[in-house]
């Protein structure tokens, strides 16, 4: 494997080269049982997925009832969380997930 400043110009040309439009998206959403507020965030995120994303995405859901020690690892401080995995940076949501403009910008998409 060639490292140096070639291979990291390389690196950058093939990243620049990725079409968001194709871009891949691994979501992880946590809730708090089925609460209403859980239920509707779960919902929305669906909907806005099946809107926007088509079949670029992977949803996990993750009940912080059924696994608290999460909410620590992954420093939780109120749900439901959506975190962005991928594509890169890394975004973190709190709430329900209705105001569509908040999640498109949450996870980069342009509008």
């Amino acid at each position: 494997m060639a490292e140096g400043p070639e291979a990291a110009r390389d690196l950058a040309a093939e990243l620049d080269a990725i079409d968001p439009a194709q871009e891949r998206y691994e979501l992880h959403l946590y809730v708090t049982g089925m609460t209403p507020h859980s239920a509707r965030a779960v919902d929305n995120l669906r909907a806005f997925c099946h809107k926007h994303l088509g079949g670029r995405h992977t949803i996990r859901i993750f009940d912080l009832y059924q696994q608290p020690a999460l909410a620590r690892e992954e420093q939780l401080v109120a749900a439901p969380t959506l975190v962005k995995r991928l594509p890169l940076p890394q975004r973190r949501l709190v709430g329900d997930l209705s105001n569509e403009e908040r999640v498109r910008a949450a996870l980069g998409l342009s509008t």
